[in-house]
Order: C-alpha cells, then sequence, then structure tokens
C-alpha cells in the first residue's frame, strides 16, 4: 500500500470518492462477467445438449456403420470368395479350351494336308478321267468300225449260208435228175445206146467239172446285180423241168449253173475271208472262232464237215475271235462283234 504519509490523495474524501468509483467499475466488471457467465452458461447448457444430440445421433450413426461394415465384410468374404471360386473354374476352363484349342489345330492342319492330298488325288484322277475319255473314245470309233464290218460280214454270212443251201438243194435235185438220167437212158437204150453213152460222158464230165469249179462254165442269164439267187435257180429250174421231162442239154445247162454258183460261192469266202482278214489285223489277240448266233456249234462243226462245204472254206472260216478281256457293247452278243 501507499504510504499515508504520500497519499495522493488531498483529502480522505478524495479518496473515498475515488474508491468508490474504483468499486463501481469492479462492480459493473463483475456484473459483465456474471452476465457473461449466465449466457456462456446457457449457451454452453445448450452446446452441450446440442453435442449429446450429436453425440447420441453419431453414436446411433457409428452403430449402424458397424453393423453395415459388418455386413459389408461379411459380403466381401463372400464375394472373395466367389471370385477365387470363378478364378479357379476360369483357369480350369482355360486350361481346357487351350487344349481343346491344340487339339482343334492339330486336326486342321491334319485336314488341311488331307485337303492337299485329295486335291492331288482329285487332280490325278481328272487327268487320268481324261486319258480313259480320250481311250475310249477311240475304242468307241473302233469298236463302231468293227460292228459296221461285223454287220456287213454277217449279212453277207448269211446270204452265203443261204447260197449252200441253195447249193446243196440244187444238188440233190441234180443227183435225182442223174438218176432220172440213168432210169430213161435204161429204157432208151435198145434205141439209142449210142446217143445215151454219149449223154452220160457229158453229164459225167459237167458233174466233174462242177464239183471242181471251172474257170469258163456256161452262165446262164443272171440279174443285174451280179448274183444268182436261189429263188431265180429254182423258177428257172422249174421252168425247164415242169411238166415235161428235161433234155439233156437242159440238165448239162443246170448243171453248169450249179458251177457258177459254186465259183461264186468260192469268191465270196474268198472276199468273207480277206475282210476277216482285215479285222483281225486290227486286234492283239487271235483265237479260234465260236459258231453263229444262229447255229449251235454241233450244228456249225456238221455243217463244216460236210462233204458239200469245200475245204478251203472250213479254214477260212477258222478265224480270230475278241480277246477276253475286251469288252463289248451292253445287249450286243459277243458272237456278233468278231
Amino acid at each position: 500500500m501507499t504510504d499515508p504519509e504520500r497519499s495522493p490523495f488531498d483529502s480522505a474524501e478524495d479518496e473515498i470518492n475515488y474508491w468508490k468509483e474504483v468499486s463501481s467499475k469492479y462492480k459493473q466488471c463483475v456484473e459483465s462477467a456474471q452476465e457473461e457467465l449466465r449466457e456462456f452458461q446457457e449457451g454452453s447448457r445448450e452446446y452441450e445438449a446440442e453435442l449429446e444430440m450429436q453425440l447420441q445421433q453419431l453414436e446411433t450413426r457409428n452403430r449402424d456403420l458397424l453393423s453395415e461394415n459388418a455386413r459389408l465384410q461379411m459380403e466381401v468374404e463372400t464375394v472373395k470368395e466367389k471370385i477365387a471360386s470363378h478364378h479357379a473354374d476360369g483357369h480350369r476352363q482355360i486350361s481346357a479350351l487351350e487344349e481343346e484349342l491344340g487339339q482343334v489345330r492339330a486336326t486342321r492342319d491334319q485336314l488341311q494336308k488331307y485337303i492337299r492330298e485329295l486335291e492331288q488325288c482329285n487332280d490325278d484322277l481328272e487327268r487320268a478321267k481324261r486319258a480313259t475319255i480320250m481311250s475310249l473314245e477311240d475304242f468307241e470309233q473302233r469298236l463302231n468300225q468293227a460292228i459296221e464290218r461285223n454287220a456287213f460280214l454277217e449279212s453277207e454270212l448269211d446270204e452265203k449260208e443261204s447260197l449252200l443251201e441253195s447249193v446243196q438243194r440244187l444238188k440233190d435235185e441234180a443227183r435225182d435228175l442223174r438218176q432220172e438220167l440213168a432210169v430213161q437212158q435204161k429204157q432208151e437204150k435198145p434205141k439209142a445206146s449210142v446217143e445215151g453213152s454219149l449223154q452220160d460222158r457229158r453229164t459225167d464230165a459237167a458233174m466233174q467239172a462242177s464239183s471242181s469249179r471251172p474257170s469258163t462254165p456256161v452262165v446262164p442269164q443272171v440279174p443285174s446285180n451280179g448274183f444268182t439267187t436261189p429263188g431265180a435257180f429254182r423258177r428257172g429250174f422249174e421252168t425247164g423241168s415242169g411238166a415235161t421231162p428235161l433234155t439233156p442239154a437242159a440238165r448239162i445247162s443246170a448243171l453248169n449253173i450249179v458251177g457258177d454258183l459254186l465259183r461264186k460261192v468260192g469268191a465270196l469266202e474268198s472276199k468273207l475271208a480277206s475282210c476277216r482278214n482285215f479285222v483281225y489285223d486290227q486286234t492283239p489277240y487271235r483265237s479260234p472262232a465260236p459258231p453263229p448266233p444262229y447255229l449251235g456249234r454241233d450244228a456249225f462243226e456238221r455243217r463244216l464237215s460236210s462233204p458239200h462245204v469245200p475245204q478251203g472254206l472250213a479254214k477260212r472260216l477258222d478265224l480270230g475271235t475278241r480277246p477276253p478281256n475286251l469288252a463289248g457293247p451292253a445287249g450286243l452278243p459277243a458272237q456278233m462283234l468278231f
């Protein structure tokens, strides 16, 4: 405290007033401080209540978040397990697909190689097909030519058969005529023995000439085609030996006709043999000829061995057949080809 002796106040009243003023100031300060304290307390209580409310809300939210967090953690674990399972499954599927891809690639390589081989084989087959078609066309052309020649030869062979039958009939008729002539000569022998012997010699000479195929026989009038048909011979023979007996000259003429027929048959056989030789010169193989399709083998051999068939004809008919490895066209007999 201040020394009383050195007091700045002049009097005690000044000092009292001073201290009153100071006390009033402090009182005002206290009052203002108390007011502020009350206000602060009220504000703090309100703020505390608000904080408590916020704390409760936060605690509630925290509990909710904790429960949500736990649920989410469980979901995360479940998702992790699913992801791990899916990853393992995906790895297995990838491994299986890689193996399958390797197999598919190997199969593709094999198929490509097989396709190349097939294409090469196809090219070879196409070349072989073209060659086969060319050879087949050549063979068909040669076969058609051979069929045409064969048809011509068959027609000539049929005509030869008919001529041989006509020759046989004419020989039979000539034999009958010789027998009839002999009977008439026996009946007319007392009257004209000399004339009969002369006629017999002429008849024998004519028969020998006809059997030996004379080169210059007496040729009767024939058709314009150069061939004397059996019907023409028969009509001429029946005209000459109808109701009246034949004269010796008519008989000799008939025998000369037979000789001419044999000569023409021989010429036809020579032509047929030359045609067959020309045909078989085109083929690599030759073997004995089969019998004609319209005759059996026995009948054909009997006809060839007949005394009325010349041996030269029988030898010329022994021609070749087509090779066994040469297939003929469908529907055509093998005997008709060669």
